[in-house]
């Protein structure tokens, strides 16, 4: 089913959708000549560009994320507000990846409700003292979109959980997806009020803005941005549920740069890309790259890390230690096995509950000498779900408690309350185990944490007890659906919802030998430390600036409306083909050669009824019948359907099966190539291709006099193409000595005898129109295929050469948006058609004298 879209962006930000206090406009934009400011409000230039010259100041990162890394507080006395940094969030750890000379600026919301009377006071002290730019979402709006569409439809599907029925998750609610836009539009209009678009980069975190692209880069074509998915990204069975699929997956693909945690999460979203949107990726040189209407979108997988100061800081505080001597008494004689998860369903507290009640009824004697301490950290949403999870953690506890418990002892401690990051530490830091059991989640970094915690400082050191030259040992039982689990090759991973495997994995990593946890500790200790968030961002930021280098060497043109906008980029000698433009050129020659292609060109590729229209036959005839002109239908399809569908066009060429057969008009006979008239291979292909055809659903096979033709478009887009590529290989294989060659076009794979080309037929008309004494001085060929680009380098090839004493005016166009040899290009059939009727318009209305007939062959 189509998803709806909406014709323009106001639609959605405005009016009938919410009532939203415009945000003051507190800051300039862009600073250009000391004194002067560049205020740019109306619709700059042509292509969304700034073309003013820079400010020259030093490079500048734009952060945006939800929430700014700030805590607020409000005076009780003075009802002034104090704000201090989050030192914990990932945001400011950013710019230890990043030179000394990189100046930060963060966009986001805060997460106290500011009085409209108060915000621009408030945005000036954030700016001056934090370098933070506050977003101000109106109560309403922020409730509807962070607690309505993100944590209700779109947390839950990222997370494999459909709304199947009304008590399991809610149903997709279209004005809560239009509270996702407007929040995504504020966001993006304070983006552009700071922005310098020559010069700063701009980083997007996480799914609460994922359209916040579309709109950058409808305001600058050529902004320098970057986004990271900081949660799963889930299969296209999934995914393709989402009734605003295709706009979300668009407003990602504005991106220059968009990353991941894992490559599951990158496969999972090209796939969408490929089955929902038609796009292919490509890996060179060890990147993944997606061609997106002339614009390359690069794919980046790397797991975060954390901030290794930040950590050790906390391990040193004297807190810190007094705590940890408080664990070690209060769970004297016993072995720690830690968690620590959001109060969330996807978290998998309550199958951690049950695999250590499976535990420790199948091993009696470890009843006494472990304990779980589960810290529930405050859930992040709310609603039904939250509460049953939580209830359920409670009961199983307590029944694990009650069964298997003693005087003075409890096998689960649960700790339910905000806890502060130097007790979390002091627990990481006493456990002899640590469990990640989530059913699902985008990373997860407790398990990092851990490591770097049981690695120690010195003043841990002396807390715990232990000597600078002590060995260090961890041990990780960890999910393999989150995102840290392929990166921690030497923890025990499990399939949370095997309780038995947990139980197990639970009891080998208490029992392991100290040698094997020193050296799985060492492994991960040496990874974590190596990977830090320092790291991660350096990587990512390197991977932008480079997807972000040609941007000025390309022309930018906007097209499609509303969320379904998005910058065509192409090399400033490919243009788009003006009719007035080709009509003038056409009118001022005296003899003329046009080369079409047919499938794709002059009729939809999408068509289901491949014959021509009216309309199409109707032009067709009207070039035809200009003496001047010499037009040909060159197509890959036999000349029977050819000969058939276009027999009303008496005057017209065609070229079939690529070439292989050629006639002038339909008073002519055919003529057959005498380059290939072994087409013995064929007894070859045919079983081959027959055994691929039963293997794939949907795949079929098309039968020409001179060749074979695999079609996989109407089977599954992933299998499909893999099943063409091993053809095309198992092909190229065994027809090595024959005379006959393999091409992939689009959804095919093609055999055909080798010397036969479009590119050979349009030569071999201009040749006889030479050799006639008619040499053309307008040359026009249009195609739309991988084929039809033999054409475009033979005719340039041709021209240029000694036959021709002027070069004739050509006109090179290629079908669609895409890397072409073509000079020109028409966006869609429909534009094919009005060119031609263009030229038909200012064609000699007389009969056509037809020149002499010579042979091709």
């Amino acid at each position: 089913m189509a998803s709806r879209s909406y014709t323009n962006f106001s639609d959605l930000a405005s009016g009938d959708l919410l009532d939203i206090v415009p945000t003051p406009r507190a800051l300039p934009r862009v600073l250009k000549v000391p004194g002067i400011i560049s205020d740019l409000d109306g619709n700059g230039s042509p292509d969304g560009d700034s073309d003013a010259t820079s400010s020259g100041c030093r490079e500048r990162k734009i952060i945006v994320a939800n929430m700014l890394p700030l805590h607020a507080k409000r005076d009780m006395e003075t009802g002034k507000w104090s704000f201090s940094l989050d030192k914990d969030s990932i945001l400011p750890q950013l710019k230890d990846g990043f030179s000394s000379e990189t100046e930060m600026l963060y966009v986001g919301s805060l997460k106290v409700e500011i009085d409209v009377t108060e915000q621009e006071e408030v945005a000036q002290k954030l700016l001056g003292e934090f370098n933070c730019v506050p977003t101000f979402l109106p109560q309403e709006l922020q409730k509807r979109f962070y607690l309505g569409f993100c944590k209700q439809q779109l947390w839950p599907l990222f997370h494999y959980m459909l709304p199947m029925c009304p008590d399991h998750g809610e149903r997709f609610d279209r004005s809560l997806w239009q509270a996702y836009v407007s929040a995504n539009k504020i966001f993006a209009d304070k983006v552009m009020e700071i922005i310098s678009p020559d010069d700063d980069y701009v980083w997007v975190h996480d799914y609460h803005l994922m359209i916040l692209p579309t709109f950058l880069r409808k305001r600058f074509h050529r902004v320098k941005l970057g986004f990271f998915l900081h949660s799963p990204f889930p299969s296209s069975e999934i995914y393709r549920t989402l009734p605003v699929r295709d706009e979300i997956l668009r407003g990602l693909l504005n991106c220059d740069l968009i990353g991941f945690h894992t490559f599951d999460y990158a496969r999972h979203f090209l796939s969408c890309c490929g089955r929902m949107l038609g796009l292919d990726y490509e890996s060179k040189r060890g990147y993944i790259g997606l061609e997106y209407f002339g614009r390359t979108v690069y794919i980046k997988i790397l797991p975060v890390g954390v901030h290794m100061g930040r950590l050790e800081s906390v391990l040193n505080l004297p807190a810190t230690s007094t705590k940890v001597k408080e664990i070690q008494e209060q769970f004297k004689g016993m072995k720690v096995i830690l968690g620590v998860d959001d109060m969330d369903i996807f978290k998998g507290i309550s199958l951690k509950l049950l695999a250590l009640e499976q535990l420790l009824q199948q091993r009696l004697q470890l009843r006494g000498k472990i304990v779980l301490v589960q810290i529930v950290n405050p859930a992040r949403g709310s609603g039904k779900d939250v509460e049953e999870a939580k209830k359920e953690t409670y009961l199983t506890a307590k029944r694990i408690n009650e069964a298997y418990g003693a005087a003075g002892y409890e096998p689960v401690v649960l700790v339910d309350r905000p806890v502060p990051r130097y007790e979390k530490s002091a627990y990481y830091a006493v456990a002899e185990c640590c469990i990640v059991n989530a059913v699902r989640d985008g990373m997860n970094l407790v398990p990092y944490k851990y490591i770097v915690c049981r690695q120690g400082t010195p003043s841990m050191d002396e807390a715990l007890g232990i000597t600078k030259d002590a060995p260090r040992t961890s041990m990780l039982v960890v999910s393999e659906f989150i995102g840290c689990s392929p990166s921690l090759s030497g923890a025990i991973r499990v399939n949370p919802w095997d309780v038995d495997a947990v139980a197990d994995a639970l009891s080998s990593a208490i029992n392991m030998s100290s040698s094997e946890k020193q050296l799985r500790h060492e492994k991960h200790y040496k990874y974590v430390s190596t990977h830090d968030v320092a790291y991660w961002a350096r990587s990512f930021t390197q991977d932008l600036e480079r997807a972000c280098r040609d941007h000025y060497k390309k022309r930018c043109w906007a097209f499609g409306l509303g969320l379904g906008f998005r910058v065509l980029s192409l090399s400033p000698s490919f243009r788009r083909l003006l009719t007035d433009h080709a009509v003038s050129s056409y009118r001022k020659t005296k003899r003329r050669a046009i080369f079409l292609d047919y499938d794709g060109t002059v009729v939809p590729e999408t068509s289901i009824s491949k014959m021509p229209g009216p309309e199409v036959l109707s032009v067709l005839n009207a070039l035809c019948n200009d003496p001047m002109n010499t037009v040909f239908i060159i197509s890959g399809r036999g000349r029977k359907s050819l000969s058939e569908w276009l027999s009303s066009c008496k005057k017209l060429g065609i070229a079939a099966e690529h070439g292989y057969f050629i006639r002038w008009n339909s008073a002519a006979e055919w003529e057959t190539s005498s380059l290939s008239a072994d087409l013995d291979w064929k007894n070859t292909v045919e079983p081959i291709m027959n055994s691929y055809t039963e293997a794939t659903d949907g795949s079929s096979i098309e039968y020409k006099e001179s060749a074979l033709v695999w079609h996989h478009q109407d089977a599954d887009p992933d299998f499909g193409s893999c099943q063409a590529k091993e053809l095309l290989a198992h092909l190229e294989s065994v027809l090595a000595n024959e005379p006959a060659v393999v091409k992939r076009g689009q959804q095919i794979v093609e055999v055909k005898p080798q010397g036969v080309s479009k590119g050979l037929v349009a030569e071999k008309v201009l040749m006889t129109m030479v050799n006639g004494g008619e040499p053309p001085d307008f040359v026009m060929c249009i195609g739309d295929d991988r084929s039809d680009e033999d054409m475009f380098e033979s005719i340039s090839s041709f021209v240029s050469g000694p036959s021709f004493s002027a070069t004739p005016e050509i006109f090179a166009c290629t079908v669609g948006q895409k890397p072409s040899k073509a000079k020109y290009y028409l966006n869609y059939v429909s534009g094919v058609l009005r060119l031609l009727q263009g030229l038909a318009g200012a064609s000699c209305p007389k009969a056509r004298c037809v020149p002499p007939h010579t042979s091709f062959f």
